[in-house]
């Protein structure tokens, strides 16, 4: 199924032949540290050097032996000479997965920050484009008071900054290797060779292992994915909501000949969104996965290893794709500031209600009796469908302490832009 959603460049990452690339560069590397100590002579580390893997042998192997890594070794040492009993020297099986799953982490990782800090990007070009754009806030699903289209997408933007931060902590986190032998003891190696390795390798040496790394890393990683996951969702439902019929303030994009709906060909339907929705279930999901396997018994067990045979491609894999997909969709949004203004005035004024009722405490009215003055007031004009301002106008126990021009002032929509300008300056926008 995940490949359906895979991008060439995020499946080559998570391929057979990349897994095993990297396992043949971890076993190299020990080797190449095993010379560096006089325990392999330089003319055996040379035929090593050229020594490579054969698929189709290493399958055939594995449909014997049902291990991955003798499979693997075998199809190395059965094509070369006896040099080949070096490789693997002192290692086990993890030593080598561990190791070179984290550098297939990273090659993924590397591949999603470019995407993310493109949907910054896009988010604070967006803010800054409809930083004046006028729509209603809603709290409960209800109209509050009015935002802009543009504070709405600076809260996005600054959401998808601090899981930029997250994700980077956990990119470092990941960035380890082991080469500590059976249980972590080094029994049959030395430190230096765990050192000499993960430096060859772009990595740093795990400080202390039992047979795996320990999974506290990769539940990090997953977990932050699945932060970015929920942002995206919590976007993508603001989206979804916003296009409703009866509100329809902004839509995903609809491209020539496409289709809504098998039976009713008016529709277009926001299925970006609600695409993006179900798959943050899907990498929250993984996320707990990934938490479950950071228990293992003693020094380890292997329930974790089928878990992550699913869970971490198919969560960078997903990964990749939501961002595309909404870097796509975000670029091509749909923004009718018309019907924007259209929900504002749909309550005939009642969105300034606050306004009238601090007005009144600053004239020395309590809040209790404003709150009464003006409640009364608003419930009329919600009953009604009538216009809040006249009813105030017509109010002299209102009337009696503020002046039709500063009743009007109360009205006056510009003004939410003063403090709008403070945020955006708070957070390096112009």
């Amino acid at each position: 199924m995940i490949d359906r959603y895979s991008r060439p460049e995020m499946k080559k990452i998570w391929s057979d032949e990349n897994k095993y690339d990297k396992w043949l560069k971890v076993e190299l590397a020990a080797c190449e540290a095993w010379t560096q100590l006089g325990k392999i002579p330089e003319d055996d580390m040379s035929k090593l050097r050229v020594a490579t893997y054969n698929m189709k042998r290493l399958n055939e192997i594995l449909n014997v032996t049902k291990h991955d890594m003798t499979a693997f070794l075998k199809s190395i040492t059965e094509s070369i000479g006896p040099e080949g009993r070096w490789i693997h020297k002192g290692l086990t099986t993890s030593d080598v997965w561990d190791t070179a799953t984290s550098l297939q982490l990273l090659e993924a990782g590397n591949l999603l920050n470019t995407e993310i800090d493109k949907m910054l990007g896009i988010l604070k070009t967006k803010a800054v484009e409809y930083k004046k754009t006028i729509m209603m806030g809603r709290t409960h699903g209800v109209h509050a008071e009015p935002i802009t289209y543009g504070l709405k997408n600076a809260l996005w933007k600054e959401e998808i900054s601090r899981n930029i931060i997250r994700w980077k902590n956990a990119l470092l986190n990941i960035s380890v290797g082991q080469i500590s032998g059976a249980v972590g003891t080094y029994q049959h190696l030395d430190p230096e060779i765990e050192i000499d390795v993960c430096k060859k390798l772009g990595l740093t040496a795990e400080t202390v292992s039992n047979q795996v790394i320990s999974r506290d890393r990769h539940a990090e990683y997953l977990v932050s994915l699945a932060l970015i996951a929920t942002t995206i969702e919590k976007i993508s439902i603001e989206i979804r909501h916003l296009q409703k019929t009866e509100v329809l303030e902004v839509e995903e994009y609809f491209l020539k000949g496409q289709k809504g709906s098998s039976a009713m060909p008016h529709k277009r339907n926001p299925i970006v969104t609600e695409r993006m929705t179900g798959f943050a279930r899907l990498l929250r999901s993984n996320a707990m996965a990934a938490l479950e396997n950071v228990a293992l018994w003693h020094e380890r067990d292997i329930s974790h290893s089928s878990v992550e045979r699913i869970i971490i491609p198919d969560s960078t894999t997903l990964m990749d794709y939501m961002l595309n997909k909404m870097i796509y969709l975000l670029e091509n949004l749909y923004v009718y500031p018309d019907n924007m203004m259209k929900n504002i005035n749909l309550t005939n004024g009642l969105i300034f209600s606050q306004e009238v009722l601090l007005a009144l405490i600053k004239k020395g009215i309590s809040r209790e009796e404003s709150y009464e003055l003006v409640q009364k007031n608003a419930m009329q004009a919600w009953d009604k469908k009538i216009s809040f301002k006249e009813l105030l106008f017509k109010d002299n126990n209102i009337m009696k302490h503020l002046s039709k021009s500063e009743v009007d002032e109360l009205f006056n929509l510009d003004k939410i832009l003063i403090n709008i300008n403070k945020i955006y300056k708070r957070i390096g926008i112009k």
